[in-house]
């Protein structure tokens, strides 16, 4: 039987299946090809074909277990390569320090030589491999492979820094990162596919819980390179992280989630290293979990347990007085790490669900609020339910954006 852990995928704690067997790890090398040059540090690696059986099997099956939600998708139509990148890229916040990257592209075995693209932005993981271009180990990635891949759709997912092949430290809400992350994923997709003849008709993009932040920053990026971009779409995207975290601190919901704690975590650490801040993260956190939490975040073996959820526990009392909060370098940073201040050219659609323990309805819905203060009629907030949690909101919403997506394709 496959070893187990705990994750956080998407913002919800999982079990996810790590290193199997020996005789399945030889199955999954032969799989793998080497690697093809594409461009000056651009490669592709095959890492597995996923035919139509298994494609619906993600839908009818694995998701259902995933999300706790019966939807129902739309049958795969089509086999899928997949194929892991190696990319490379800049790191703004370092003077943009070249690094290398990776993430996925999901090629649909359909002989088409034009195809619409659509980029995948994923949702907060513990582990390195849990990221796109190890699909195996990402359920929310394999969702999109099958709906949209399987239906005709190249799908790209960047691993962001630190995540997948990247030998840096998790950037974590560092926002330029992921911008840069996630725009050469989709330029490093294009060329993959123009070596291979095959074109690309149109570009959607869309992300879940943080990719939905994500995904409202790239579209910024996309917007101001003048990238056209048909259309855009978040669930549970906590697209204010200082508001999101605001709230966690003073105003705890009933519901809220217990894995909160990560966020403060993952991005403590990762703005100390990318903004070179040196001892913010043991400003924040209490220095009784300082060690395991810096442990945590550099993906090393600890019991999850043994970091309080309780944040008054995990977080120095300061921080729980919202104007310290403020004016802490800590929250200087993270009051800029937002994704909808801008005039959106793009039509965009944000889901949000109406039991979601860790993004408020209202919180999802600061785009469509802001945009219409201004006068802006590009964005809509859409519900998932009532009943929708975060995971729920995802499960919904996919659905919905392969449908939407499509209709806009003319």
């Amino acid at each position: 039987m496959a070893a187990r852990a705990t994750t956080l995928l998407g913002g919800a704690a999982a079990s996810v299946a790590l290193a199997g067997p020996a005789a399945a790890q030889q199955a999954a090398a032969k799989a793998e090809a080497p690697p093809l040059p594409v461009a000056s540090g651009l490669t592709y690696q095959h890492i597995g074909r996923w035919d139509v059986a298994r494609l619906n099997k993600i839908l009818t099956v694995d998701m259902p277990a995933f999300t706790g939600f019966k939807v129902d998708y739309k049958p795969a139509q089509n086999a899928v390569n997949l194929y892991r990148v190696a990319y490379p890229s800049v790191i703004p916040e370092q003077n943009n320090r070249p690094t290398m990257t990776s993430g996925l592209i999901a090629i649909p075995e359909t002989g088409d030589k034009a195809m619409p693209m659509v980029s995948y932005q994923h949702g907060t993981v513990y582990l390195k491999e849990q990221a796109p271009s190890f699909p195996e180990k990402s359920p929310e990635t394999q969702l999109m492979i099958a709906q949209f891949a399987g239906r005709g759709d190249v799908v790209v997912g960047a691993d962001y820094f630190g995540l997948g092949l990247s030998t840096e430290p998790e950037g974590y809400i560092v926002m330029g990162s992921h911008q840069q992350a996630t725009a050469d994923m989709i330029r490093a997709g294009r060329a993959i596919l123009a070596a291979r003849g095959i074109g690309v008709t149109r570009l959607c993009i869309a992300g879940w819980s943080q990719g939905g932040l994500v995904t409202m920053a790239l579209l910024k990026r996309l917007e101001e390179d003048g990238v056209a971009v048909k259309a855009a779409a978040t669930a549970s995207a906590p697209v204010d992280p200082f508001v999101a975290l605001n709230g966690y601190l003073n105003f705890p919901r009933p519901n809220a989630a217990s894995w909160i704690n990560s966020l403060f975590i993952l991005s403590a650490f990762s703005y100390e290293n990318y903004y070179g801040v040196p001892g913010l993260a043991e400003a924040l956190i209490n220095p009784a979990y300082l060690d395991i939490c810096r442990q945590f975040y550099e993906k090393k073996p600890i019991d999850y347990n043994a970091v309080p959820t309780d944040l008054h526990k995990l977080i120095r009392p300061e921080y729980f007085n919202s104007q310290y909060f403020a004016r802490s370098e800590y929250g200087r940073l993270m009051k800029e790490a937002q994704g909808y201040r801008w005039v959106i050219q793009t039509p965009t659609r944000n889901y949000f669900g109406g039991s979601d323990e860790a993004v408020s309805p209202g919180l999802a819905k600061l785009v469509v609020d802001y945009q219409q203060a201004i006068g802006s009629d590009k964005v809509t907030a859409v519900s998932a339910g009532d009943d929708a949690n975060h995971r729920g909101t995802y499960a919904r919403a996919a659905l919905d954006w392969k449908t939407w997506f499509d209709t806009l394709a003319g």
